[in-house]
């Protein structure tokens, strides 16, 4: 089923839009020809330096009105050809702009003085740029230069603690995407996604297919005046990231890194018995027989393990079997990342370009986790006119995940007295004779998994002519992906063998306009933006399934050979439309304010409320441009900030209509054949409508002590109404639920990050950043209903939401360790089980008068702090990243119960797991031998907090000397370590990292490593 929205034909004229574009892109490249350099040209040459005498590398040397430019060399020379009377406009992060004309003298020396917090920096915005001391709302960028040298291949692993309120956690899989948030949680139902913008576009594919060594910045936008321009797709904020382009130049840049990296679990002690530790885990699962004595710590001389032992582990004369196999080395190895990149870069006033490639193959600890991608980017602009540019900015990446893993799980489980092949050499399905099945039944098989990911903008750039300061942009983006999923087992559909092929086809287009007007009059600054856009997606797959084969020697290339086939297919198709105004403007350098009027409309909403209408305003004020504050000499530079305003946020594309389901559904008559019917599967909802969030942000932006220490300061308030909830509703109405708006939450937090220039002299210098957030949420309303009568509103108990706690909050029995052989206990509760306080002293466990709040699953802040050492060609850095809970917060479910039954005396368990017995009365897990379970099973809540030594890094920059000879401008060498070692009192897998269903990894044989890695790399650049 499929609903859609008109959207003033954008799908319709979309093939013509690109054959009009590409048409314009190849007059454009027709027209484009080199630079002709005049006669009277002359070379004209010097240096760069800072204030302290050190060089400037990679400053920008460009001639005023042309496109003529070069970069300076790790030296901070230069040489260019310029004409007496011409002026150099020379630029650099970090330091503020000069101008400076030709004269006879050939060479030109320039000092570059230090900006003041970088106002003068250039950062990405929504649908445009802006200076850092123009913005009025929460932007923050990533310093990626720092992170260069780590071992990450997907770009969000980049961004763990390097902005506040950027929250990110760790990826357990090769080339994984780690979880991403920004600013906490402000729905509850709702989309909860960040938004992507890749080079002004949507980014919907993975961001595994993005190669790190094109991007050339990160932006991040927190608050609802940065956030505004994309709308209700941007509520859980934007991320925005700028590839690499080519700069104008002489000659061309060619760049060359390759890395290779070795990785390790963090936490090495995880694995599990081998033989001796096993039957010694088994012989304390029965310490009712093992040891005698009231206290059952005097060891039984007439107890044997055969005795209780499962028969998968003994011989047919009733004797252990002599095996000793380790499972978990058989299935892991060395975890490996080798990547090698490699872009030439360059261009004249005609033309710009970058052209990269890359290659990365990672291995991960578990074997077949593998990840595999060539990437490869094209990135050009012409200039057919003075006024008008074209560009194309596109990449692609063929992302390789073939081979399936070893159920890491089931390598934890197996028992070493057992091996997986028989004496032939072949796999042996259920070792155990059990439902476990062989880990090596996944691993086994034949699988192809192939993922294609193509990108590309088309943009023009006009600098209308006959309005000055009028400029109109189209971009129009594509995102396309292929996929590509084959199979085959012989172990799978009860050993008779299943091989499929799956395959996907994804595709959906950005279309802007986007009218912009610059001008400045007097004291006055103005810039208005005019956008009007359109979004289409689109899915389709195929699924092809056979299953019985007599054998598979074809694997999945000839289904016909299966018993039985069967085919599926699915397809989707969504569209957005959209505007946006927005005016910024400036008084006397000082004074600032921005108003955004943004209309969304999505076609998964119902049809009275297909569009949505948000409003946004922020001020900024520049008060260290104030007289009275010029005698405060030690404030250099300070800015107040406060924006206020409405954000949506979407639902999902078919909750609003009622959808239509096919199975089987009547029989006719004894023997009869099965007929298939339709059924209405959920309700619509024709009022349904956007949810809304309306926030507040405060900040400040400073620079202090000649600018060595700079930052900002950020207090953020959102609440968010008529939540998309999908509300309970009575049975006898033939459904359980429906799609609804309802409630509020309060989502409030404050941010604080601090650079400080400890110390910059000419051969050493030492820098470090600070970042702090933290966040807290509350539900303020939910229903609205009071079925007590008591006079306070519901809460709903069942979904874990209540009035005035936050979204996660812990409403669970507490716990009070474990019961001993002679304690009097509860009934219900066995010895060896938790001890559960009984809250109402009814000498009775209920739900309903013996649960609490615990606390919260949320974090309360985090912290990180980064430091940069650099002594003549050496650099050293470090980073060190924290989630800390507080008193209460940050807590996660560590239970790892002991039940003595059929299942669990015949499977392995984690080494060191502090189980409580007879002989050790202290410990802290329960183990229960009673052959009945407790009358409840408490979860045992453990404080996650953590302080990670996440990066370490130390590089050497060859002398010019070398590089003169080699001709080179940068050769440097690094090595790296990433994840060295982690604080925290959680047991069990990284405290940082969660399960598929959101649940945290402690002690249990469900979870999976964070690795610890060590790099050895190398950069060149011509």
């Amino acid at each position: 089923m499929k609903q859609t929205t008109n959207t003033h034909g954008i799908q319709g004229r979309t093939s013509l839009h690109c054959r009009m574009l590409t048409i314009l892109l190849l007059m454009a490249f027709i027209w484009a020809s080199p630079l002709q350099v005049a006669a009277q040209d002359k070379n004209v040459r010097g240096t760069v330096t800072a204030e302290n005498g050190e060089p400037v590398p990679g400053a920008a040397i460009v001639i005023k009105g042309t496109q003529r430019g070069e970069i300076t060399n790790a030296k901070g020379a230069y040489t260019i050809r310029g004409t007496k009377g011409q002026v150099l406009i020379i630029t650099s992060l970090g330091f503020i702009t000069q101008e400076v004309t030709v004269t006879d003298n050939p060479e030109i020396n320039i000092t570059l003085l230090p900006s003041a917090k970088d106002i003068g920096e250039v950062v990405v915005v929504g649908y445009g740029t802006q200076r850092k001391a123009d913005l009025t709302g929460a932007v923050a960028s990533v310093n990626l230069e720092t992170l260069r040298e780590a071992p990450n291949t997907n770009i969000a692993q980049f961004l763990q603690g390097t902005v506040p309120g950027l929250n990110v956690g760790v990826a357990t899989a090769s080339g994984g995407t780690p979880p991403i948030s920004i600013r906490g949680r402000v729905t509850l139902n709702g989309n909860q996604s960040v938004l992507i913008i890749l080079d002004g576009v949507q980014y919907t594919q993975s961001l595994a297919s993005i190669n790190p060594d094109d991007i050339a910045s990160i932006d991040v936008l927190k608050d609802a005046s940065s956030t505004a321009v994309y709308g209700a797709q941007a509520s859980n904020g934007v991320i925005l990231i700028t590839s690499r382009k080519g700069k104008v130049s002489q000659k061309p840049r060619i760049a060359f890194s390759t890395a290779y990296t070795s990785q390790y679990p963090t936490v090495g002690n995880l694995k599990p018995y081998d033989r001796a530790g096993y039957l010694d885990y088994l012989t304390a699962a029965f310490y009712d027989k093992a040891f005698t004595g009231p206290d059952y710590t005097t060891p039984n001389p007439a107890f044997k393990i055969e005795s209780v032992a499962d028969a998968s582990i003994l011989t047919p004369t009733g004797t252990l079997k002599p095996n000793d196999y380790d499972w978990f080395s058989s299935g892991t190895n060395t975890g490996t990342i080798a990547e090698t990149n490699l872009s030439i870069s360059g261009g004249s006033e005609r033309i710009t370009y970058l052209l990269s490639g890359g290659l990365v193959d990672q291995k991960g600890f578990i074997m077949n986790d593998k990840f595999k991608r060539k990437s490869l980017r094209a990135n050009i602009e012409t200039q057919p006119l003075k006024w008008w540019r074209v560009g194309l900015l596109s990449s692609a990446a063929f992302v390789n995940q073939d081979g399936a893993e070893p159920s890491f799980s089931s390598l934890l489980r197996m028992t070493p007295l057992i091996v997986p092949y028989d004496t032939n050499g072949t796999l042996i399905p259920f070792p155990m004779n059990t439902l476990e099945p062989n880990p090596f039944t996944t691993y086994a098989v034949d699988d192809l998994e192939r993922n294609n990911y193509y990108f590309a903008n088309i943009y023009s750039d006009m600098d209308l002519p006959f309005l000055k300061g009028l400029n109109y942009r189209m971009n129009f983006g594509s995102n396309y992906r292929t996929s590509n999923h084959s199979y085959s087992s012989i172990y799978d559909a009860g050993q008779t063998g299943r091989a499929y092929k799956d395959l996907q086809e994804y595709y959906d287009y950005t279309f802007d306009n986007i009218l912009t007007y610059k001008k400045k009059f007097g004291q006055h600054d103005l810039m208005a933006t005019l956008l009007y856009g359109s979004v289409g997606r689109k899915f389709n797959s195929t699924t092809a399934t056979a299953t019985g084969f007599p054998r598979l020697t074809l694997s999945y290339n000839n289904l016909s050979q299966g018993a039985t086939q069967f085919a599926a297919s699915d397809a989707w198709e969504e569209t957005l439309n959209y505007q946006m105004a927005r005016i910024n403007y400036k008084f006397r350098d000082k004074y600032l304010l921005s108003a955004i009027l943004r209309r969304d409309g999505f076609s998964g909403f119902a049809a009275n409320h297909k569009y949505g209408t948000f409003p946004v305003l922020a001020l900024g004020w520049i008060m260290s441009e104030e007289p009275f504050m010029k005698a405060i000499t030690s404030i250099d530079y300070l800015k107040l900030r406060a924006g206020y305003g409405v954000t949506g946020n979407q639902t999902s594309r078919y909750s609003s209509i009622a959808r239509v389901t096919t199975g089987a559904a009547y029989v006719y008559g004894d023997g009869g054949s099965t007929v298939f019917g339709q059924q209405v599967a959920s309700l619509g909802n024709d009022n349904l409508k956007w949810e809304r969030t309306k926030g507040l942000n405060g900040g400040i932006d400073f620079s202090i002590l000649k600018n060595k220490v700079s930052g900002s300061l950020d207090f953020y308030r959102n609440n968010t109404y008529d939540l998309l909830y999908s509300v309970a509703i009575p049975a006898t109405t033939g459904f359980t639920n429906i799609t609804s708006n309802l409630g509020q939450i309060r989502n409030s937090g404050f941010e604080a990050a601090v650079n400080w220039q400890v110390i910059n002299k000419a051969d050493f210098t030492w820098n470090a950043n600070l970042n702090f957030s933290l966040n807290k949420n509350k539900i303020i309303s939910l229903t609205g209903q009071d079925a007590n009568g008591d006079g306070k509103e519901d809460d709903l108990i069942s979904s874990g939401l209540f009035i005035g706690k936050s979204i996660s909050s812990i409403y669970d029995y507490q716990t009070n360790g474990i019961y001993q052989l002679s304690d009097t206990r509860l009934a219900g509760f066995p010895v060896g089980t938790v001890r559960v306080v009984d809250q109402n002293n009814d000498k009775d466990v209920t739900p309903d008068a013996d649960r609490i709040f615990l606390g919260r699953q949320e974090p309360l802040y985090r912290v990180s702090l980064s430091q940069s050492f650099s002594y003549k060609a050496f650099t050293f850095s470090f980073f060190l990243n924290s989630v800390q809970g507080g008193k209460d917060g940050y807590l996660g479910n560590n239970n790892p119960l002991f039940f003595r039954e059929d299942n669990s005396i015949r499977v392995n368990n984690l080494q060191g797991i502090d189980f409580w017995s007879p002989s050790n009365p202290n410990g802290k897990y329960p183990r229960n031998i009673s052959g009945s379970h407790a009358k409840v099973e408490p979860n045992m809540w453990q404080n996650r907090s953590f302080v990670r030594l996440q990066d370490i890094s130390l590089s050497y920059d060859f002398s010019n000397n070398f590089l003169k000879r080699l001709k080179a401008q940068t050769i440097s060498l690094y090595v790296s370590g990433k994840n060295l070692y982690t604080w925290t009192k959680w047991e069990g897998w990284d405290p940082e990292a969660n399960q598929a269903d959101g649940t945290p990894m402690g002690l249990t044989t469900n979870g999976r490593p964070v690795l610890r890695a060590f790099t050895a790399g190398l950069r060149i650049i011509y």
